[in-house]
């Protein structure tokens, strides 16, 4: 199985936020990470990955001069992130039809091996009916490889987690117009703000942990009338995203040998 990789690479920092010094045009994907830009790290591993066919990135121009093994094709800011989720999917399906599910990455997640694209790949091969497969890394894989990443979790009846920023989704999601997903994705870095959204019942079921992770999966899908997956992700890089200082300077330290 190949997917196409929907790389979302245009979201700008404000002018008050400590890590715009550092980020040429605001762009956070711009960063440099020991002499190339943070999205040329997460484009190297694109690449490297036997999985993935084209790439479309949204949010920059060619002139950035990205280096990529793979067909790579620019697409305009869309002006959030779910409108760039959805017209690179879309853009996609349109052109490379017999591909029926895109990967989601994040320009922000450096430390990205090829490998973690292919364990994620190779799990939708084998369950390929679902319309989102979402990767969760449990708490203590977490703070095992990035003890001071400082992220949020979600606490579950038998787990604790936090999201990753490698998805994989398939197009007809966007078939129906769902106003809910733009809210969900807007507060992706909000875990229990996602859970309210979702309505009060879950939000309680969940603050008390009186819901396991397949029962959340469960619960999501009837709401939203969706198919999804929740996929425990032994890889905590994915999770790694640089949006704070601190988290940056950790990730310039963990992939100081890797030039």
């Amino acid at each position: 199985m190949k997917m196409n990789a929907v790389l979302l690479a245009g979201g700008e920092i404000s002018p008050d936020d400590p890590m715009y010094p550092q980020a040429p045009y605001g762009k956070r994907s711009l960063i440099d990470i020991h002499g190339k830009p943070m999205v040329q790290w997460v484009l190297d591993a694109l690449c490297s990955s036997a999985r993935v066919s084209k790439v479309y990135i949204m949010g920059l121009k060619s002139e950035t001069n990205l280096r990529s093994t793979k067909p790579l094709h620019f697409m305009t800011d869309q002006g959030d992130l779910f409108d760039n989720i959805r017209a690179g999917v879309l853009k996609s399906a349109e052109e490379h039809p017999g591909l029926d599910k895109v990967l989601i990455v994040a320009a922000d997640i450096p430390a990205l091996k090829p490998e973690m694209i292919d364990w994620l790949v190779e799990k939708v091969a084998q369950d390929p009916g679902k319309l989102i497969y979402y990767n969760v890394i449990p708490r203590e894989v977490m703070e095992d490889r990035y003890p001071d990443a400082g992220r949020s979790y979600v606490r579950l009846r038998d787990i604790t987690v936090c999201g990753g920023d490698l998805n994989a989704i398939d197009p007809r999601l966007f078939e129906q117009d769902q106003p809910i997903w733009k809210r969900l994705t807007e507060s992706r870095k909000h875990p229990m703000k996602q859970v309210s959204l979702l309505g009060l019942d879950n939000l309680i079921l969940i603050a008390f942990r009186l819901l396991s992770l397949d029962d959340a999966v469960h619960r999501i899908c009837k709401k939203l009338s969706i198919t999804a997956r929740a996929l425990v992700n032994p890889y905590a890089e994915i999770a790694m995203d640089a949006d704070k200082p601190h988290q940056l300077e950790i990730l310039r330290r963990d992939l100081e040998f890797q030039k």
